[in-house]
């Protein structure tokens, strides 16, 4: 079967969309189908970064389109990195040969709109996996205005999109529950949620040691928020939590990765002089063990109006690293299912936006009662081997064997 997958970021990029897609494409690929891979030419992150314009990685071809990169600190520059690389992915898909199936992720909001439009053209099965909720992410975070004109119009888009794919594959129940009240026929609608990168990210002790060595963390209590930093997970009330631990030596806060929100976070620390924070760039893949496995606690943070909209995906490689967690964010959510889970106990603890306070306590608590961290099996269900042999199940139904083990071991094709 000829594959076709469509999104913003690919491998090399980190990303979570990026890794996830590569999982998707490896997998596929050792099944025996052909896949092509259409994204951006840049870093999503960093527009700095640049990648071969095309290339064969264990056997996909990866096409990367032009596109600005202004970067994330306006809405403006958003929009017009987003719109450069729609018109460049538009423009590759117009000259493209017909595929079996189209896998349209959601990286920019609306390449979705394109994958329909092909396979209306050009035949094929579309195939939507929702990532992330547009435009409910955008009004949500204050960028559009419920029931304005774009708004609308925008809503009528992705409509269309779900309306053209043959399966919906959406990460929670709530989002699930949101998509199903456009209108969208449950029955294509199937919640399948991301994995760990068991296979790649595992709990490293000597990793840790030279990560906290690296970065003046040795012996401090390391409380880490890793991935994107994004409106979305809207940090006040964490960092107001570091601001009024200030006085403590021991404890550390460690922000790692990128987003919009990483130059608030920098400009709160310089406003406050606050030593006890620490940022860092988005680690490597292959340094991403290590990066992980140094916190003595992890933060996940997810805005109350965002629940069925995002799906913070890093939770799974904190459950597969036995690592406590500390969830600012409503319990009615997929983090507050995972947090019920019996085989989690003492190990995570939640505090509501705004409660700073609580967050205090929830940190002190750990670090008084600090755990040995432990390295443990992931819990089956979360593991890359179930839930990506359960999605190409549910979005190519085909025998022959499926592979345990893809591999990502090929160096990145990096240009800087």
């Amino acid at each position: 079967m000829k594959v076709l997958l469509l999104n913003q970021a690919f491998y090399p990029d980190v990303v979570s969309t990026a890794q996830h897609l590569a999982d998707l494409a490896l997998g596929l690929i050792e099944r025996g189908d052909e896949v092509t891979v259409i994204c951006g030419g840049h870093g999503y992150d960093d527009g700095r970064v640049r990648f071969r314009k095309k290339e064969v990685w264990n056997g996909i071809e990866i096409i990367r389109v032009p596109s600005s990169s202004f970067g994330k600190g306006s809405r403006w520059r958003r929009a017009l990195d987003f719109g450069s690389f729609m018109i460049s992915c538009a423009a590759a898909l117009a000259v493209s040969r017909k595929f079996d199936m189209v896998v349209s992720l959601t990286s920019p909001p609306l390449i979705s709109v394109l994958g329909a439009t092909f396979t209306r053209i050009r035949g094929g099965r579309l195939v939507s996996w929702v990532m992330d909720l547009n435009p409910d992410e955008a009004i949500a975070a204050g960028w559009l205005r419920s029931g304005s004109l774009a708004a609308r119009a925008l809503s009528s888009l992705t409509l269309y999109s779900f309306d053209k794919s043959a399966k919906i594959i959406v990460l929670d129940r709530f989002m699930k529950t949101r998509v199903a009240g456009m209108g969208v026929p449950e029955e294509k609608i199937e919640v399948i949620s991301p994995w760990s990168h068991d296979h790649m990210v595992k709990y490293d002790q000597a990793g840790r040691l030279a990560f906290r060595e690296r970065h003046g963390l040795t012996g401090k209590f390391v409380v880490m928020h890793s991935g994107n930093h994004s409106p979305c997970h809207p940090m006040d009330t964490l960092l107001e939590a570091a601001n009024r631990m200030s006085s403590d030596d021991e404890v550390r806060f460690c922000f790692v990765g990128g987003g919009s929100e990483m130059a608030k976070i920098r400009r709160y620390r310089e406003t406050f002089a606050l030593e006890n924070i620490t940022c860092l760039p988005y680690q490597p893949l292959e340094g991403l063990s290590a990066s992980l496995s140094a916190a003595d606690l992890h933060v996940v943070v997810m805005g109350d109006e965002f629940v069925g909209i995002v799906h913070p995906c890093k939770v799974y490689n904190i459950i597969s690293l036995g690592i406590p967690l500390l969830y600012i964010g409503p319990g009615e959510s997929h983090i507050g299912d995972l947090m019920a889970r019996g085989d989690w106990a003492g190990l995570s603890h939640r505090a509501d936006h705004g409660n700073v306070q609580a967050v205090v306590d929830q940190v002190l608590s750990a670090k008084r009662f600090r755990a040995t961290v432990r390295s443990h099996a992931p819990a089956a269900a979360c593991t890359k081997d179930v839930r990506l042999r359960r999605l190409i199940q549910s979005i190519a139904p085909e025998t022959g064997d499926f592979p345990t083990g893809p591999r990502l071991d090929a160096p990145a094709t990096v240009i800087r």
